[in-house]
Parts: C-alpha cells; sequence; structure tokens
C-alpha cells in the first residue's frame, strides 16, 4: 500500500465509529453509525446482539468515511477495537450460530460441578472455592452447552466480538492478544492461551481447536479479503493490524503508556488505568488485562454504574431541565452542571459513595449506595455535585489501591469518555486528587489508539514510544484548586474512606430484610471474591 493515513474502527455497544488518521494523530475523517436498539433481552437480565448488526453498522461506517473526502487509496492500513467480553459461536465458515452474548448479560449457570483434582485442593486451601465458582457460573460457554447443548456441538470457533470481526475481514481466525479480555482460557500473565493443565480448561468446556491464533498488539493479523473488499470499499490485500480492546485503546490514545499517568475514564462504567510492565493483581487472583502495547498490562479498578448515574439522575430528578433543555437547544446536564458549578466544593457535607450495583470485595456483594450529611440547606444541585464528587473519590480509592499493589505514585491524570466532556466533572477529579488531569487532543481515544497501533505495525513510526509522541498530545489541561484539594482530601480521608467498613454490616442485613441485592451464587459476603464481568 502506498498510503500513509491509518482507519481505525471502534466498535462499542451503542455504535460503531470509523476514523482516519494522520500519521501526526489528527482525524481526518469520521463517522458513526449507532446500534438500536444496542441489544436485545429475551428474558430480564440478558443482553444480546446479532453480529451481522456490528458487521452492517461497520460497513455503513467506513462507507459515510469515504464519503467525507477521504479516498481508500490513502490508507496504509487499518485496525479495529471493540467492546470487551462479547462472545460469537460460529461454525467453520464463520458464521454465528445464535445471537453473541455481550458484556451487559448479567445470566450464571449453577450448580456446575466444581473444580477437582490438584488444583480443587490448592483452591480449598488458599480459600478460592467460591472465586471460581463465580468465575465458572460467569462464563458463557458454559450456560451455552449446558441450556443449548445443540449450538455448542456446532460451534466450531468460539470467538470475541473482535475475532469475529477480523474473521470478516480477512477470512481469518485470528485476534490479538490486546482483545482478550473475558471468560476464556487465557493466561493473562503470559499473554497466551492457557497451558494445557490449567485450571481454567477444567472451568470453561472450551477445547483449544475452538479459538483462534493470537497475535501481539503491532503485529498485521491478515488482509482484507476480497469479499470484504467489496462490501467495506477498501482496498482488496489492505493491512490489519492487531490493536487491543477498547478500553486498552483509550488508555493507550490517552498517551497513558508510563505507570505514573493514571487514565480515568468516565464512561457508563467509570474506571482508571494505569499501563505496567510487570504482572501485578490489584485484587488477588484478578489479572491485570493486557494492554495495548505488547508484554504490557493494563491495571484497572471499576466503578460499575460510573456515569451511568448522570444518566439516572437527570431520568430520576432533572425533568424540569430536560424540559428546559429541550426548549433552548441544550442538554439537561449541561444545565444541572451550571447549578452544581455554583455549589461550593465538597456540597456542603453530602457525600455519596457510588456503590449503586453491588461488587463481590470492595465493594461486597452486598453493597448499597449511601448518601450521607443531609441538612435543611441541601438540594438537587448539592445532590448531583456530591455524585460526580463521590465518582471521584471511588476512582481515586482504586488509584490508591494500584499504588500500593505496584509501588508507582501517578503524577497526573488524563481523563476520557463521554463524562469528560463536563468540564466540571474533570476539574471535580483534579481536585479530588490533587493532580493536574488534562484531555487527550482527540475525544475518540479508543480510535486513536488503535491508530498507533497499526501505525507501529505498518511502520508508519519505529516503534511506541516514537509513535506516541507524533500521535497524542494533551488538550485542556485542569490545574487542581489548592483550597479545594485540601477539603476534599479531608473528607476523602476523615468520611469517605470510613463509610464502607461502618456501612457494611447494615448493607448486609438490609439485603438479608428485603433481599435486595440478591446473593450472588457461589459467593457469600465475606468470603473470597473476584472482579466484576469487564465493561464495555
Amino acid at each position: 500500500m502506498n498510503g500513509e493515513n491509518v482507519l481505525a474502527v471502534d466498535v462499542g455497544t451503542q455504535s460503531v465509529r470509523a476514523l482516519v488518521f494522520d500519521p501526526q494523530g489528527n482525524v481526518l475523517a469520521a463517522a458513526r453509525v449507532p446500534i438500536d436498539p444496542p441489544y436485545r433481552a429475551e428474558q430480564p437480565g440478558w443482553a444480546e446482539q446479532d453480529p451481522e448488526v456490528y458487521w452492517q453498522a461497520l460497513v455503513r461506517a467506513c462507507r459515510q468515511v469515504w464519503e467525507a473526502e477521504v479516498v481508500p487509496a490513502s490508507l496504509a492500513g487499518m485496525a479495529l477495537t471493540t467492546q470487551r467480553a462479547s462472545v460469537v459461536n460460529v461454525d467453520g465458515r464463520g458464521r454465528p450460530l445464535r445471537p453473541a452474548i455481550l458484556w451487559l448479560d448479567q445470566r450464571r449457570s449453577e450448580g456446575l460441578p466444581r473444580i477437582g483434582g490438584w488444583w480443587g485442593l490448592l483452591f480449598r486451601l488458599a480459600g478460592a472455592s467460591h472465586t471460581v465458582a463465580y468465575l465458572q457460573a460467569e462464563a458463557e460457554a458454559n450456560w451455552i452447552r449446558l441450556h443449548q447443548p445443540e449450538i455448542w456441538r456446532r460451534t466450531e470457533k468460539y470467538l470475541l466480538l473482535s475475532g469475529y470481526l477480523t474473521h470478516r475481514l480477512t477470512g481469518r481466525f485470528v485476534d490479538s492478544v490486546g482483545s482478550q479480555v473475558g471468560y476464556i482460557p487465557f493466561d493473562y500473565r503470559r499473554q497466551a492461551w492457557a497451558p494445557p493443565r490449567d485450571w481454567k480448561w477444567q472451568a470453561i468446556p472450551v477445547e483449544s481447536s475452538q479459538l483462534p491464533e493470537l497475535e501481539p498488539p503491532g503485529r498485521v493479523l491478515g488482509h482484507v479479503s476480497s469479499e470484504a473488499a467489496e462490501a467495506v470499499g477498501l482496498p482488496q490485500g489492505l493491512p490489519v493490524v492487531a490493536a487491543a480492546a477498547d478500553k486498552a485503546c483509550e488508555v493507550l490514545g490517552a498517551g497513558c503508556l508510563e505507570p505514573d499517568v493514571a487514565c480515568l475514564s468516565f464512561g457508563t462504567t467509570a474506571t482508571v488505568n494505569t499501563t505496567h510492565r510487570r504482572y501485578v493483581e490489584v485484587v488477588p487472583l484478578i489479572p491485570p488485562y493486557p494492554a495495548a502495547v505488547p508484554g504490557a498490562y493494563s491495571l484497572e479498578v471499576q466503578v460499575y454504574r460510573g456515569f451511568w448515574m448522570v444518566r439516572w439522575f437527570v431520568e430520576e430528578f432533572g425533568a424540569a431541565e430536560a424540559a428546559r433543555a429541550a426548549e433552548q437547544g441544550a442538554t439537561p446536564e449541561a444545565l444541572l452542571e451550571r447549578l452544581a458549578a455554583s455549589v461550593p466544593a465538597g456540597s456542603m457535607g453530602l457525600v455519596l459513595q457510588p456503590y449503586w450495583a453491588p461488587g463481590l470485595r470492595v465493594p461486597g456483594p452486598e453493597a448499597k449506595g449511601a448518601v450521607v450529611g443531609f441538612g435543611g440547606a441541601h438540594g438537587k444541585a448539592h445532590l448531583y455535585r456530591a455524585l460526580l464528587e463521590g465518582l471521584a473519590f471511588a476512582l481515586r480509592e482504586g488509584l490508591e489501591r494500584t499504588q500500593r499493589r505496584a509501588g508507582v505514585r501517578a503524577r497526573e491524570l488524563r481523563v476520557v469518555g463521554g463524562g469528560s466532556q463536563s468540564d466540571l466533572a474533570v476539574q471535580v477529579a483534579a481536585d479530588v486528587f490533587g493532580l493536574p488531569a488534562a484531555r487527550p487532543h482527540v475525544y475518540e481515544a479508543s480510535a486513536l489508539g488503535a491508530a498507533i497501533d497499526a501505525a507501529v505495525g505498518l511502520g508508519l513510526h519505529p516503534g511506541f514510544d516514537a509513535a506516541m509522541a507524533a500521535m497524542t498530545r494533551v488538550g485542556r489541561v485542569f490545574e487542581p484548586n489548592l483550597a479545594h484539594a485540601e477539603l476534599y482530601d479531608q473528607l476523602y480521608r476523615r468520611v469517605y474512606r470510613r463509610l464502607y467498613p461502618r456501612l457494611q454490616p447494615l448493607y448486609e442485613a438490609i439485603r438479608e430484610i428485603t433481599g435486595y441485592p440478591p446473593p450472588v451464587w457461589g459467593v457469600t459476603a465475606g468470603g473470597p471474591s473476584a472482579g466484576r464481568r469487564p465493561s464495555r
């Protein structure tokens, strides 16, 4: 190929985006195709989607890009990044046998046999049997084998969404190491399929022959087939370079290649990520995910509901703002942000713990959200600001856990995701962490990370350091307000961090009395725990 630009395709839950970047990280053209509805639920808690929906959205997004005066001949290659932990069963020709089960899906398989033999004994001695039982129950492969055995017998390949779409583009069953996040027999330390005697092969009924080949980020996975070229409008033979899952690409696109630069993602699930060359488990038995650079790890802590809580707040309490926003051509969030910006830092003592969804350890399965410190002076604006502050407190707590385990302190923050467009949310983060917080120069950080992988793999830059220097840069920087940072530090240390240990037994009592939230199969409060289903 003679071009020097790269195409990055970002396949999310709610839309597919196609962007063309030049070697300096500038967006030359972009298109977005919504996925509506983002998933289908035949039963409560299920989340499925026809894999063809993603492919057709990819085709439409790319063809819209060509309409923006960017010609496919200008491309040197492309890369793909997708939502994590969404699985597709296909036959030998790559045709889906059932809808994809998405990362949002909450179904579980109960009554599975426990891991036996030496591994079972080892887990019992380590007090980890409940953790492994939980992982078995969460694995989509176990549910399909148990409830749809005919589908499982016909499954030639068991792919993540990234592997399915790579096959549609290249005709090869191959995927990136950086995309392997989910309930699959993957060795996160070695960043390869688990060795034959690993316990994961007992926990998940997948055969090695059902899995794709793996290549590290920056390696060519294959080339666009004639069939895909005709459908998408791409040159036949265009190289398809391995990138990584969307969250890992987001971290790379934000410029967070070193462990002292933390990436805050203000998305549906809020996360704090740091990139390390050393394998570190922030929560024992829960591995770090592969980073978007070869041989590196992305240490991640999630606040599961995250900035979904902003939408929840608008729906439950923002009817007046929604009506005014419609009249003014604004958004309800913008109007609420103006209100909250007029409230003093610390929300006049209103402190929110954002556990709107239970966890398995921090927080535990009994966890609930809490707001403490109410008084007659508080109103809607105080509660909205307390929500933003509570999310920042939870992410700070996650980063501090990571720093204790990894032994590296963060010196600056990069903030990405939909919530990062709120100046107030980013300023609150800078103040709560006491660190400068910057937005990347490009809002589509996941796509930029995939473009960086492609640029390195295609030789447009000699390595990741050079590509990062050329293609990433910070946009607006939010410096911490020292007075606010001191106030937040006091609230965090003396109030926020003490809330959960004191409220935990009360949460458990509430659950026993009301039955909400329901217990997680195989896991008891206070027992061993694991991380939750990966986000996005």
